[in-house]
């Protein structure tokens, strides 16, 4: 069993930043795959980011090159630095593990 916990949500303008931090207990977040996700009002969670067991990561078109996906395996936890934020990337963001398991989601708010 694997519990996740998500933070760093809140409200920034636009151009702003913001880092969200998945934390994990229960198991070794090294030995699967992490994932964040987003879900926006009236619209499917979608995928935001990705990081596989060897580092590798991948984007959503929609977020490459703002968005940075990385895992501190000391500390068992999975971060989404998210740069240059847009009113479109508001929405609830979710971290993943192992496809399986789901944090209780934070809020991202994209407003000035």
């Amino acid at each position: 069993q694997v519990q996740l916990v998500e933070s760093g949500g809140g409200l920034v303008q636009p151009g702003g930043s913001l880092r969200l931090s998945c934390a994990a207990s229960g198991s070794i977040l090294s030995m699967y795959v992490m994932a964040w996700y987003r879900q926006a009002p009236g619209k499917q969670r979608e995928l935001v980011a990705r990081i596989v067991q060897d580092g590798r990561t991948t984007y959503a078109d929609s977020v490459k090159g703002r968005f940075t996906i990385s895992r501190d395996n000391n500390k068992n936890t999975v971060h989404l630095q998210m740069n240059s934020l847009k009113p479109e990337d508001t929405a609830v963001y979710y971290c993943n593990c192992g496809a399986t398991y789901w944090g209780q989601g934070t809020q991202v708010t994209v407003s000035s």
